[in-house]
């Protein structure tokens, strides 16, 4: 039906005939003069009709924005003056001789250029418009590419394609899953995978050795911008690699792929260990581009009268951390001050004590705060602690550990891009070492990553000090994102059942919900290990795009809505009847 892509008319076709399909992007009237916009995945071409063809020339005034339309011409130099720079073919335009009209359209919601702000709501509900704009265009495009250059990598060093099943079992990976009513076997579900994790365990055990699948998962969770109720995973395993092997292939898969398809050059990626991380930045995904950094004064605080920083710095589960901004006594009003005590309320701080240094020189005199008087004993060697300078402003964390490493963890964050004190472009590494096991609340344990995480010690010690116990587990992080994670995984079946048992998962209920794998892990399994990527993230990160919602063809909302489809929806009655469902009616309120 065409030629060419309208992105593909160049010099090079000049007195050449070609034929053009696509949308027109934007008809224009120039005293008797048809320019047509014509636009196709791969670019626009300009299509001029002249009165000199009648016939044609009538029809080209019919035609509006959008319309679907074939073009036959002859490609010509622009007249002087005219080339367009902004455009790969803004040299050249084709003299249209032919023109027919393949579908019409009404007027668009919006317009189709990057001069409109459109809210994301009317974006996502007209999306099949949307993703004509050659921005997400491009978007889909690079993914297409990203996905093409991982899968020829992995083949390239020896990994095997294997899909695993979209209908399988629960298991517990930390969120809650989509269940699907079985219709042949009465009351029993089959759970959306969170990811392929015992499948792929199983293929290691199977004798596949290294394994890759780009796999949809689903998580029914509370959603942000980088959260979706399905993702997809890029799932790695391998057999007989160490933890250092796996984080170096893809570690180097990442780099190479950034100089291949962005043309940077990664640094070698550092690694950190869990506890470092949270002690200096609040977080178990640092953004190394910010040069702020957290400090524990709360051994200077445990004998001052104000109970505010005494009271966490005696509760060895609090914490009291200090934040330096430098110069930030100079940049921050007092309402700006307020505005970031609201924001770390967020995370559950009860507020944010400051001090600002004015003139250190001058003692308590060079200092402002209301706090001040409450720790001037031991004001100078906080001070001294922290580095403080001439001009700078001092923010305090001072409660339990979790709510003062995330409310001034996320403080960190903002304040580096809110004041723009980003050092570099990008900052990747590897964070290494986590816990084992976080307590539950409740007096018991949960797993950090999932059960089936190798420990660094022996059955022995993990049961004797489940608290202390480090896994085998690491996460890539790259600008403050955690790219993916994984770890060497359990291949002893005694080392299995007793991380089941310390998760309170006893003999009984691990059969029946792990049986099938513990039975495998008895029949010779090799040590295995691997990593998942989210895909999404990581496109949304080498684009640039805000959320992963721009990289994601159709994506949902952060209520986990299609607003194009309207899904989830109704279902039928008799579809329910036939899957043994009942709905339970809600009360309303008198």
């Amino acid at each position: 039906m065409r030629s060419h892509y309208c992105g593909e008319v160049n010099e090079s076709l000049v007195d050449q005939e070609v034929t053009l399909c696509g949308w027109v992007h934007r008809r224009r009237d120039h005293g008797g003069v048809i320019f047509l916009d014509l636009r196709d995945r791969d670019g626009v071409a300009q299509v001029v009709y002249d009165p000199d063809t009648n016939e044609v020339f009538q029809l080209a005034e019919q035609i509006r924005d959008e319309f679907v339309v074939k073009v036959t011409g002859r490609v010509r130099l622009r007249p002087d003056g005219k080339a367009n720079a902004d455009m790969s073919t803004g040299k050249v335009e084709v003299l249209g001789k032919q023109l027919e009209i393949l579908s019409t359209a009404k007027t668009p919601p919006f317009q189709l250029d990057e001069f409109v702000q459109v809210g994301e709501d009317v974006r996502l509900r007209y999306r099949y418009m949307d993703l004509r704009r050659p921005e997400m265009l491009n978007k889909l495009r690079f993914r297409s590419k990203v996905t093409s250059y991982i899968r020829n990598f992995l083949d390239s060093n020896g990994f095997m394609d294997v899909e695993t099943p979209i209908l399988t079992r629960a298991t517990p990976e930390g969120a809650r899953d989509y269940l699907v009513p079985s219709r042949t076997h009465e009351g029993s579900f089959f759970a959306l995978p969170q990811s392929p994790q015992l499948f792929k365990q199983l293929l290691m055990m199977s004798g596949v050795d290294r394994y890759y699948q780009i796999a949809k998962c689903f998580r029914d969770e509370d959603l942000r911008a980088d959260r979706q109720p399905e993702f997809t995973q890029v799932d790695i395993e391998t057999s007989f690699l160490s933890e250092d092997e796996i984080m170096s292939i893809t570690e180097r898969l990442v780099r190479d792929m950034f100089r291949d398809l962005l043309e940077v050059e990664l640094p070698e990626f550092p690694r950190m260990p869990f506890a470092e991380a949270m002690n200096r930045y609040g977080s178990d995904k640092p953004d190394l581009r910010i040069p702020l950094e957290l400090v524990d004064v709360g051994d200077l605080l445990t004998n001052v009268s104000f109970n505010v920083f005494s009271g966490p710095a005696n509760d060895p589960k609090s914490r009291v951390a200090a934040l330096r901004l430098p110069k930030g006594g100079e940049l921050l009003s007092r309402k700006q001050i307020d505005d970031y005590t609201k924001f770390v309320g967020i995370y559950g701080a009860k507020g944010l004590p400051y001090i600002k240094v004015n003139e250190k020189a001058k003692g308590l005199e060079g200092l402002q705060s209301p706090i001040v008087k409450h720790i001037a004993d031991v004001i100078d060697q906080l001070l001294e602690r922290v580095g403080a300078e001439d001009g700078d402003i001092i923010f305090f964390g001072t409660d339990k550990t979790r709510v003062v490493n995330e409310a001034l963890g996320a403080l960190r964050v903002k304040l580096g891009h809110d004041l723009n004190l980003l050092e570099k472009q990008w900052a990747p590494l590897w964070v290494v070492d986590f816990p084992m096991f976080e307590e539950d609340g409740e007096g018991g344990w949960t797993a950090i990553h999932h059960p089936f995480t190798a420990p660094s010690c022996a059955v022995e010690m993990l049961e004797s000090d489940p608290e202390n116990a480090l896994s085998r587990a690491y996460d890539m992080v790259l600008n403050g994102t955690e790219l993916g994670g994984g770890s060497v995984r359990i291949h002893d079946s005694d080392m299995q059942e007793t991380v089941l048992r310390i998760l309170g998962i006893g003999q009984e209920e691990a059969q029946e919900k792990f049986g099938f794998l513990l039975d495998a892990l008895k029949f010779g399994c090799p040590p295995h290990g691997g990593l998942a990527f989210g895909l999404d993230r990581l496109v949304m990160l080498m684009t640039g795009a805000q959320s992963i919602r721009e990289v994601i063809a159709f994506p949902k909302t952060q209520s986990a809505m299609c607003m194009m489809t309207q899904a989830p929806g109704k279902v039928d009655p008799r579809q329910l009847r036939e899957l043994n469902i009942r709905l339970r009616k809600t009360e309303q309120p008198e």
